[in-house]
């Protein structure tokens, strides 16, 4: 069986993050927390808050098999949809598959934050936005 990209990571976009926070808290029992975020990469520095979805071991990997966690942060654009992200081994190979079958690339490979690896964002041929990350080899470690 060949090796299948998966969905590694949830961002959930918000216009008043205590309001959602809250939400999301209060609902389903979702542990948040604020991130610091460096003021380089994708975030340019902006608050970004980690989204427990489900227990983590030791090492901040998810206890149940299947689930993931995620982040908020605050809304940029209009219509900022929710996003998943998909876990590849190169980006720009993948931006370029995407590209031969139809896709449309939204944001190019953008880094994170020093040596946390990078995203980029496109559209399947249905109009549909997904993210793909790719985990910088000190983080592999």
């Amino acid at each position: 069986m060949t090796k299948k990209d998966h969905i590694v990571h949830f961002e959930i976009p918000a216009d008043d993050l205590e309001r959602a926070q809250k939400f999301y808290s209060e609902i389903f029992g979702w542990e948040i927390k604020k991130f610091d975020m460096p003021a380089t990469g994708s975030t340019g520095g902006e608050p970004y808050y980690s989204v427990y979805a489900a227990e983590t071991d030791e090492k901040g990997m998810t206890k149940t098999p299947g689930a993931i966690n995620g982040g908020m942060m605050k809304r940029k654009m209009p219509g900022q949809p929710f996003m998943n992200y998909i876990s590849v081994d190169s980006i720009d190979e993948k931006l370029e598959t995407i590209k031969e079958h139809g896709g449309e690339i939204c944001m190019p490979k953008t880094e994170i934050a020093p040596d946390m690896g990078w995203i980029a964002c496109f559209k399947d041929t249905e109009g549909n936005m997904m993210g793909l990350h790719q985990i910088s080899p000190t983080m592999k470690k």
